[in-house]
């Protein structure tokens, strides 16, 4: 059964279908990566967005129990060049293409990926309609998503995981098992509240710090909150990634904009302009900090990316708060920034110093 990818441009690719007939709609992004497919399936960055893989082989390794970071698939739906049906892995349970099945995402193998992410590199990040119809289907553009694909993915009542001494409250957009996970590895006890939590209830937590986490869309759509988020990232050591790291930027007044087609991979270089020293980096985004938006913020960039020159992590001045665009806890990816969890416990550990002695 063939099936459409229909663009906001009006262009449009054919595959084969998999799945019940359907339409599907959303932002249609490209992950370059070769592997970590099951990661990016189970990344809440992804909700609501049109998946295209740009490795011409997916599926081979399977689907595993160990490597999802969310409990549900995310994407609206995926494109493949091509699918491996079965997947051979010691791990494996099921198939990508049973796992999509199962959760009812439309998915397009066969299709001509090349063609499709040199368009979109050409013309940026775009709407499309997954569907199982021949006929033409009209695609329009949308905005103010962000508010809503956050609440669908965010916890709805707190979460206690870890029995450790440093208590982290984790502020919750969309997050990555795998951050959760880290964490807990170094000793800290982590309560995952949704993002809207009341002020009172955070202080009466006493955390000794606050993680804003990763998460999908526009974080001006949840500009309501930047107050709230300042005061609380002045009084409590603060770690902020990817979309956390975009809203502390906000709520501190710098700026934030669209990239034309985003940054998604496994393979990103990013320089850390102290120490000149180039690592890569695991990302998931389509929306930056503006550099010169940080003037009066007290924020100061520590971390540059290689290709583009754009803002991949700040540390402010003032206060014990550190933030970064990519995913110090990769999955997938290189664990080259993982040590950045250390650092936050630092800054948590000097915070407690400093009230001791004070």
């Amino acid at each position: 059964m063939k099936g459409y990818l229909q663009l906001s441009n009006g262009e449009s690719f054919e595959g084969d279908w998999h799945g019940k007939p359907q339409h599907t709609s959303g932002e249609v992004v490209f992950f370059t990566g070769m592997t970590g497919y099951q990661e990016v399936l189970s990344d809440p960055s992804y909700h609501g967005q049109i998946v295209v893989f740009a490795y011409p082989l997916i599926g081979n390794y399977g689907i595993n129990k160990e490597d999802f970071e969310s409990i549900l698939p995310q994407p609206a739906g995926v494109v493949t060049c091509s699918t491996d049906e079965e997947g051979h892995h010691f791990q494996r349970e099921e198939s990508f293409s049973a796992l999509l099945k199962k959760h009812s995402i439309p998915h397009l193998s066969g299709a001509d990926t090349r063609s499709l992410i040199k368009l979109i590199r050409s013309e940026g990040d775009m709407k499309g309609v997954l569907t199982s119809s021949v006929q033409n289907i009209q695609v329009k553009e949308g905005k103010g998503m962000q508010g809503r694909l956050v609440k669908e993915v965010a916890v709805k009542t707190p979460e206690v995981h870890g029995k450790g001494k440093t208590h982290i409250v984790l502020l919750d957009f969309g997050y990555k098992k795998s951050i959760l996970d880290a964490l807990v590895s170094l000793g800290c006890k982590v309560t995952i509240v949704p993002f809207d939590t009341k002020e009172e209830i955070l202080h009466k937590l006493k955390p000794d710090g606050l993680l804003f986490s990763n998460g999908p869309g526009n974080p001006k759509e949840l500009a309501p909150y930047m107050p709230l988020y300042k005061r609380l990232a002045e009084l409590y050591p603060s770690f902020g990634i990817c979309l956390g790291h975009q809203l502390l930027a906000l709520a501190f007044g710098g700026n934030t904009k669209k990239l034309k087609f985003g940054h998604r991979g496994a393979n990103h270089p990013v320089i850390n302009v102290k120490s000149n020293k180039v690592a890569m980096s695991s990302q998931n985004h389509g929306y930056v900090v503006e550099e010169s938006s940080l003037l009066q913020t007290g924020f100061q960039v520590l971390y540059k990316n290689i290709n583009d020159g754009s803002v991949e992590g700040m540390f402010h001045e003032t206060y014990p708060v550190i933030t970064t665009q990519f995913h110090p806890e990769a999955n997938p990816g290189p664990e080259d920034h993982a040590y950045l969890f250390n650092h936050f416990i630092d800054l948590i550990q000097e915070k407690r110093s400093e009230k001791i002695y004070a």
